[in-house]
């Protein structure tokens, strides 16, 4: 299977189903009280996901090529016109205290200073299918549909079943005092901080670097 696309299929289904596991509250639970609580988890939530992308990418690298639609030029603008903001949003997601959705959990949440939850509940969904449409648009073969659609269904119907199942565990009357905060973008970037905003963009220069040596293909236009 090594090589070939039944190799990407695994990776990407153990990817999603890690996913699927660490956000279920008993897991989460039992897995803090082993790691020493909620940081810990966080970080071993972190590592795993690097390994498993990591796994995920490297798949793709290996499987052949099967061609679905060419490559036009301005397509290739997409990814790094894109990837700031998945930078921002994952950094952001990964280390802002959220009730709502996938991240370093509840504690140290103040809904009065909501953060980057002022753009969005689900920050690191929204990273994943930015980064999922992006790449799947220069790259029109079977393996990255492989890689990139199903990231890009949990990134769109995520959110709707995290907020359900929310509402149900929290109650509605928790949920809507935890919710009770504006959309506002500019006081979301503002309560983010510069060192989140520039621990993103650190991200995006480290895989810029990266991404030639790495995946074997420049992410320059």
């Amino acid at each position: 299977m090594t090589g070939g696309l039944g190799h990407l299929v695994l990776a990407v289904a153990v990817f999603l189903g890690s996913h699927s596991l660490t956000n279920r509250p008993g897991f989460r639970r039992r897995a803090e009280a082993v790691l020493g609580g909620s940081r810990g988890f966080t970080i071993a939530y972190s590592i795993l996901s690097l390994l498993l992308l990591a796994w995920m990418i490297a798949a793709y690298v290996a499987a052949p090529m099967v061609l679905l639609w060419g490559q036009e030029p301005w397509m290739r603008w997409v990814p790094p016109l894109v990837m700031p903001a998945v930078c921002v949003l994952a950094v952001a997601g990964l280390s802002t205290p959220n009730p709502f959705s996938i991240g370093p959990g509840a504690h140290g949440y103040d809904p009065a200073r909501p953060g980057i939850l002022r753009l969005t509940r689900h920050p690191i969904l929204w990273a994943a299918g930015l980064w999922a449409t992006a790449h799947m648009v220069p790259n029109g073969d079977v393996g990255a549909l492989i890689l990139f659609a199903p990231l890009l269904l949990l990134a769109v119907l995520g959110p709707m079943m995290l907020d359900r199942k929310r509402r149900c565990v929290l109650g509605f009357e928790e949920w809507s005092r935890l919710a009770d905060f504006a959309r506002d973008p500019v006081a979301g970037v503002r309560e983010m901080g510069w060192k989140r905003l520039l621990n993103g963009v650190l991200l995006y220069a480290a895989l810029l670097y990266l991404h030639e040596p790495v995946i074997g293909a420049s992410p320059w236009p």
